[in-house]
């Protein structure tokens, strides 16, 4: 049963807690509010200002797992006051474990002030979990997929869309590398994993994977500099750091450019294009 007294308290707390600077927004001159306010908390959680704003003060329906998911992550809350959260709202909270996807708050943190290149979370399979900006201006709001198409290895056998982002003379090797790079997955993780799903989905679904796959390739890393190709500004050649979160087997991915390169220059256009489709 929800305990609504206690969710909103609990609800009002976090956001009090938290100021701008740990979420990356700006503080500004005028700002009054001990801690965010509700539609900069709403607008983190993926949700509507009134839908929070009714949970705080003990109204609307019962949270699902799926909204109270989007409401940890928004408020950057610990694994224990996110299991909180959901005993809280009447649920039972998610197993936990390194394969989880609650998002620690130190990566979170990491990836919030990187408001000035394109940067994501993924999982070990590829799923974009949270976005920068500019990382969404770069290859689009890859948040929205849905169960296998979730992870970028899938999609690169299954969706033709997913190659436009990248140079027709890598493709071969990416190819590889994503078999490969599933393959040691489902080894590390067994035959009952989602990972091993995955392969099972693209053996039937797929010729180029099953092709790819009988190669039992292993260990072949991704580039340090990879080549993209956007629909608005064209070439961009971009080094990818990985930071890797080994307890949740998550990694933040940075892309930047040379200072003073083309691709740099490009980069800035993309930072306007960005922020005027957020408009």
């Amino acid at each position: 049963m929800i305990d609504r007294t206690g969710l909103a308290e609990f609800l009002r707390n976090r956001r009090a807690a938290l100021q701008p600077e740990d979420v990356g927004l700006p503080r500004g001159p005028r700002r009054r509010t001990d801690g965010l306010r509700r539609e900069e908390v709403a607008a983190l959680c993926h949700m509507s200002a009134d839908y929070y704003s009714r949970l705080e003060r003990e109204r609307g329906p019962q949270p699902s797992p799926q909204m109270l998911v989007s409401i940890a992550q928004g408020l950057h809350l610990s694994l224990d006051e996110r299991d909180h959260l959901f005993r809280l709202a009447g649920h039972n909270p998610p197993a936990r474990g390194v394969l989880g996807e609650h998002i620690s708050p130190g990566l979170l943190r990491v990836l919030d002030r990187l408001d000035d290149t394109p940067a994501e979370i993924v999982t070990e399979l590829g799923e974009t979990l949270r976005q920068s900006p500019l990382g969404i201006a770069l290859t689009g709001d890859l948040t929205r997929y849905t169960g296998p198409d979730r992870s970028i290895g899938y999609r690169w056998f299954t969706d033709p869309a997913a190659r436009q982002f990248y140079t027709p003379e890598d493709h071969a090797f990416l190819t590889r590398m994503y078999a490969a790079g599933l393959r040691e997955i489902v080894t590390l993780r067994g035959p009952d994993s989602r990972a091993a799903e995955l392969a099972d989905l693209l053996l039937a679904h797929s010729e180029e994977f099953r092709r790819t796959w009988e190669n039992h390739e292993i260990g072949i890393r991704p580039r340090d500099v990879k080549h993209f190709v956007h629909p608005e500004v064209g070439a961009l050649e971009l080094t990818c750091q990985r930071l890797v979160d080994p307890g949740r087997a998550h990694a933040l991915l940075v892309y930047t450019a040379v200072p003073g390169s083309e691709s740099y220059d490009k980069l800035q256009m993309l930072s306007v294009i960005g922020a005027q489709a957020l408009r």
